[in-house]
Order: C-alpha cells, then structure tokens, then sequence
C-alpha cells in the first residue's frame, strides 16, 4: 500500500525558492509516524537507495543560469514517489554540484585575443589552445594538456558553461521542496540523509558523482574514483537514482556504475533503477546545423537505452516499487 502524501506537501513548491519549514516538517514527521507506524529505516529487510543527483537550485529551479527544461515536473514526481514509498527508501543519498568563479569550464578561465570570455555553450578544444583562439587566464600548460586528455577519453569536448552551483550561493542549495523530503524522511526513518559534494577542483569537469573527466594534470593528482561512494551504493538491494540532468551528471554517473559493476561483480548491475521520469536532459543549442556532439537529449536517450541493455532497469516514478 502507498502512503500519503504529508499535509505540507504542495506540487506548486517544488520550482518555488522558499525558507524551508523544518519545525512544520517535524511535527509532521511525528505525527506521520505514530499514524502510519513507520518503523526505522534499520529494520528495513530489503534495503533501497534513493540516489538523487544534483537536484540543485541551479539546475531545478525556474531563472536558474543552468535550469533543465522539465525539472520542475520530475521534481514534482520525485517527490511523490520518495513520499508514497517512505517506508520502503532506507537511505537518500545526494549529490551537491559544488564550484568556485575560476573553474576551467566557467568563462573566467578563458579569454580571446581581445580578451573577450567565452559564451556559455562555447566549446574550447585542444586545437583552439594550441592555435591561441582561446587562452588560459591561470595555469595555461595545464590548460592545454586537460583538453588534450578531455578529447582523448572520448567522452566530451570541453564545455563554458554559466556560472553555476556557486558555493555559498542560492544555487548551490538543494531544491527547498527537496531539502523538506531530506528532513521528513530522516525523521520518519530514523537516518540521517546522505550528502556527496563533488567538482570543487579547478582543473577538471566533474560531471559523474563519482569521478572527475581528468584525474591527473602535468603530474597533478585532480581526482580519483570515489570508491567510498560506489561501494556504499553497493551495499544496498536497490539503488533507485533520478535528478539533473539526464544528459549530463546523472548519465556520466551511470557510466561510472555500469564500468565499475563490471570490473567488479556483474551480477550486481540490475540493483541500479533509472527513474526516466525523473529526470530531463540539457536542451540542444539553437544551432543549424547541430552538431551531433550538442544534441543532448538524443545522445541521453541513446545512452540509457544502451544501459538498459547492460542490465540496468529503467522504470518510472508511476511503476510499483519491486519486492
């Protein structure tokens, strides 16, 4: 049986920027408890993971410099299923984009020939350093040799992107509506809520929760695979994973689990649930032609159908939470 939604529950909040009402939240908490007979999460036989990545002001929130087109709906979904289920999610678990001004895919990092900084959406290629198109306002050897690992991974070209997820910022913030289900949850279920900050280092993207695009530059450690985080997930049953965006961190994060499930125990590939529903991918630029590297929704569709087909499961917020 699902349960109710708590009384301050609105859908309207969940795009809204607000003070978040922790006593209000509590003293649901409480009284949903005795009402319902939620029993703590540690006596959860089966145990889930509601792994909610970057679901961030900056990406959720309507104004936001790098809103995600959809994210209110999931938002408002997510948050529905994590109620109606609160008896059966033992843990959330989140991740905080975290950054600084000076990061190399923000425009300070770059400057032209007229010292002009690059447009949001601008891609930087080794070529473009080497050509002096685009130059590194700090650390140009470094610069320069991090696009040439980026492109040779295969996996991006870097990216400007907007000034974003500024720690000590609004943006960096959980999504207040977010932020509440975080608080009742934990009340409810006697456990405290999971927060994972990454991308504070300024020579690498860090799109996947669990490793940066680069880990070492000119000899420089910048990052590694956080091994703590994947084997945490690991212990649970279910790992039920949704947030922003789909084309972005959340599918760099699930390529990370898929490779390393892999390397370590194949069987365990099918606990990881997408919850496709709750989640949006980065709009395509308005650019004609397209190239097929910025054709973002079409490149995540592809990519998750492909994990799907590696074992993972891709379900809905609608579908019945398996036994």
């Amino acid at each position: 049986m699902s349960l109710p939604l708590p009384r301050f529950h609105e859908d309207a909040r969940a795009g809204q920027l607000y003070l978040e009402r922790t006593a209000e939240v509590a003293e649901e908490a409480r009284r949903f408890v005795a009402e319902h007979r939620i029993r703590p999460a540690r006596e959860d036989q089966v145990r889930v993971a509601a792994f909610g990545i970057d679901v961030q002001v900056a990406f959720c929130t309507p104004g936001a410099s790098l809103f995600v087109p959809g994210a209110v709906e999931d938002t408002q979904r997510t948050l529905r299923w994590l109620y109606t289920h609160l008896d059966r999610v033992t843990e959330l678990v989140f991740s905080l984009d975290t950054h600084r001004v000076f990061q190399i895919f923000h425009p300070a990092w770059w400057h032209d020939a007229q010292g002009r900084h690059p447009a949001p959406l601008s891609q930087i290629t080794a070529a473009d350093v080497r050509a002096g198109r685009w130059r590194a306002t700090r650390f140009p050897e470094e610069s320069l040799e991090y696009c040439e690992r980026l492109e040779a991974s295969g996996r991006y070209v870097l990216t400007v992107w907007p000034y974003h997820a500024l720690l000590g910022g609004l943006s960096h913030a959980l999504v207040p509506a977010m932020y509440e289900a975080s608080v009742f949850h934990a009340l409810t279920r006697d456990t405290p809520t999971h927060f994972e900050m990454k991308g504070e280092n300024p020579l690498t993207e860090n799109y996947s929760v669990l490793a940066p695009e680069v880990t070492e530059v000119k000899g420089q450690r910048v990052g590694a695979f956080n091994t703590r985080l994947f084997e945490k997930l690991m212990t649970y049953d279910k790992v039920y994973v949704f947030g922003q965006a789909k084309s972005h961190c959340v599918l760099s994060t699930l390529k990370d689990l898929r490779e390393h499930i892999e390397r370590t125990d194949r069987s365990k590939m099918g606990r990881i649930h997408i919850l496709v529903d709750a989640m949006s991918p980065v709009a395509a630029p308005p650019l004609d032609p397209l190239p097929p590297s910025l054709d973002f929704p079409r490149l995540a569709d592809v990519a998750i159908e492909e994990l799907r087909q590696a074992g993972m499961r891709v379900v809905r917020t609608t579908d019945a939470l398996e036994a």
